[in-house]
Order: structure tokens, then C-alpha cells, then sequence
């Protein structure tokens, strides 16, 4: 990787088995959002954590999140002007979902949507419970995003048991390389 890689996990960090963990297991030189408790998510806490962490990154950092974590991360580009390389955004949940997890309702909804100020891709599957084809499909109109769908593969989390997800892996050096 030519750039800086910051990690931003959802609800519980991303296990061991998330490919996440994975990557970074592979990149030890990659970052990872820190938060105080991955198990109470309030919004605001984890954009205040993502701006902190990020003020110390080289502009040239590409974001690597997952559901919740990409809520987290639209919320921080509507809110600060910080300029970085790009961002995958995987499996983005719904905040209007009923399957929306109770523990993060505070500060998610309503949703930016405005452009945002640096590449994006969306990625999506047609059966993640958590947020519809058509919620992603919005998300990457709405923000100016690439949208990839990628077959039925459930929350794209270790359940999912993508292993170390090489085509998760592409899209990321997609946007490494620029």
C-alpha cells in the first residue's frame, strides 16, 4: 500500500475473524479507530474519535469501514473539511431498518446527504440484513459514490465468512492506487 490505511470497524471492533482484522493482521502499519466502548455507540463520540485520530494522518489516508463505521465516517465528512485519499464503505447499515441495532440509535439518522468531498465506493450485498440494495444504492447516489454489488453474502462481516475477502481487498487497491 502506497498510502496510509485507516480502519473504522463497527459495533464490537470487527473480530479476529472480520476481514478487517484480517488486513490489518496483514498491515500491522495500518491504523484503527479507537473508541472508549464499541459496544454503546453514540455518533457523536465516534466522529469526535475519527476527527482526532485522523488530524494526525497524512491527508493521503484511505478509509477502510464497515456498517456502523461508515455511518461514522459520512457523519465526520459532513462535519469537517479534512481531505483524504478515498474510502470504501462496506455493508452501510440503514438507520431506518427495524433490524437497525437499538445500541446506535443515537446521533445515526437522519443521514448526510451531500456529495462527499473525496472518492468513495459503496459496497453492497442483496441480502445484508442490515441495509437493502436500494438503501446503498441511495447512499453511493447521494454521496457521490461508486456502487459495487457483490452477490448475496449476507453483512460482509466474519459471518459472512469471507475469510480474507481478496475481492474487498481489489476494491481497496482500486482506490490505492488512485
Amino acid at each position: 500500500m502506497d498510502y496510509p490505511v485507516f480502519v473504522v470497524p463497527g459495533i464490537g471492533s470487527s473480530g479476529p475473524l472480520h476481514w478487517q482484522s484480517v488486513w490489518q493482521a496483514a498491515y500491522p502499519d495500518w491504523q484503527r479507530l479507537a473508541v472508549a466502548d464499541w459496544d454503546y455507540v453514540v455518533c457523536n463520540d465516534w466522529v469526535s474519535a475519527l476527527e482526532g485520530q485522523l488530524a494526525a494522518n497524512a491527508r493521503e489516508t484511505v478509509i477502510v469501514a464497515h456498517s456502523l463505521g461508515c455511518l461514522a465516517v459520512v457523519h465526520w465528512a459532513a462535519r469537517y473539511a479534512r481531505t483524504i485519499r478515498g474510502a470504501l464503505l462496506v455493508a452501510v447499515p440503514d438507520p431506518a431498518s427495524p433490524a437497525f441495532p437499538r445500541v446506535a440509535t443515537s446521533g445515526f439518522a437522519p443521514l448526510p446527504s451531500e456529495r462527499l468531498p473525496f472518492p468513495t465506493t459503496v459496497v453492497s450485498s442483496i441480502n445484508d440484513p442490515y441495509g437493502s440494495v436500494d438503501h446503498a444504492r441511495a447512499c453511493a447516489t447521494a454521496w457521490g459514490s461508486e456502487l459495487v454489488e457483490v452477490g448475496a453474502k449476507g453483512h460482509l462481516n466474519a459471518d459472512s465468512n469471507l475469510g480474507d475477502w481478496p475481492e474487498g481487498f481489489q476494491l481497496l487497491m482500486k482506490m490505492n492506487d488512485g
